[in-house]
């Protein structure tokens, strides 16, 4: 069984589950590999601190419909162009501004 949400993976892992299927994995793939390698190793605390610290990644990657915020997030980091297929399109101010605080107040950008 496998996560589809990284907000709950570890809470998944904790009754059984056996990974994720993750979209921070995009942005933080060493990370939410070390979050999940550290649960199956019996370092739960580790696990959990990584979890806590990458959260707010976790919930702002769904403040719109999914690839936008990732793709957002992405070019912020400059790993790709921000260009979108319809029915899609660029992330909102607002939105970009909350991911962009988030982004940095986690370490991932300096912006």
């Amino acid at each position: 069984i496998l996560s589809g949400d990284d907000a709950l993976t570890l809470p998944f892992m904790s009754v059984g589950a056996d990974g994720v299927i993750s979209v921070a994995s995009n942005i933080l793939p060493k990370q939410i590999s070390m979050m999940v390698n550290a649960y199956t190793a019996g370092q739960v605390r580790k696990a959990l601190n990584l979890h806590q610290k990458y959260y707010p990644i976790f919930r702002d990657l769904f403040i719109e419909t999914n690839p936008v915020p990732a793709k957002a997030a992405l070019a912020m980091m400059g790993k790709c162009e921000e260009e979108y297929r319809l029915p899609l399109c660029k992330i909102s101010p607002a939105n970009r501004a909350q991911l962009v605080k988030t982004l940095k107040s986690c370490g991932v950008i300096k912006k």
